[in-house]
């Protein structure tokens, strides 16, 4: 088993401290951060959250998991943004929506988004679409919405009804995600994109801003 493999497999395990361990060992064989991040934090991140999707773990393991790739990250970050340059892609603000206090998809999409280049405001959880509205008047170019429930899912139309009602829905890109959101549903509501994974996200924020 190579390094990469074994942070996916302490990761998944919620094992804190090997998993920050193994990032520095990984970065002392010369992989890459972005490798680092990509096939091992990520890699194994995704990996949990198809098991919990499934009903094979649950939300105690996802936590302990969510806490080792946190771990990782305190590692990665000052390389991450150092490789993302100088120069700000685009300002993005990203949040949680009314009602739901899931973070770790939000908190994974963000770092990854910070180390490819954009700033990014974090709105945190629970987070009400006038603060949405805010973020956009304060100079955001894309308004990020994640949630993890159907019964919050909802609260992203709020949002996108908020921001038409502000006169900000020609002016600022949307863009949802989180395990039960779906491109259908994004359409639905009218939103400019929909990323499934942390990795999409990053592509969709390059497409909307004319990046790519």
């Amino acid at each position: 088993m190579d390094t990469l493999e074994a942070i996916v497999e302490n990761l998944k395990e919620g094992q804190v401290s090997k998993v920050r361990e193994l990032t520095q060992v990984a970065l002392g064989e010369g992989v890459s951060a972005g490798d680092v991040l990509d096939k091992g934090l990520i890699g194994g991140m995704t990996v949990v959250g198809k098991l919990f999707k499934e009903n094979e773990i649950f939300l105690p393991e996802v936590m302990l998991a969510a806490q080792a790739m946190d771990a990782g990250m305190q590692v990665l970050e000052p390389l991450l943004l150092k490789s993302g340059g100088q120069k700000v892609k685009g300002k993005i603000a990203l949040g949680t929506v009314a009602g739901d206090v899931h973070s770790i998809g939000k908190n994974l999409v963000m770092v990854v988004l910070r180390g490819s280049g954009f700033e990014v405001t974090d709105l945190g959880v629970n987070t009400p679409p006038q603060k949405f509205v805010d973020a956009a008047l304060d100079g955001a170019q894309i308004i990020g919405m994640s949630a993890l429930l159907t019964t919050t899912m909802q609260n992203m139309k709020f949002v996108m009804e908020a921001l038409e009602e502000a006169g900000l829905k020609e002016r600022v890109k949307t863009m949802i995600g989180g395990c039960i959101v779906t491109q259908e549903y994004a359409d639905f509501i009218g939103a400019d994109g929909y990323a499934p994974d942390a990795g999409s996200a990053v592509d969709k924020a390059k497409e909307l801003l004319g990046l790519t």
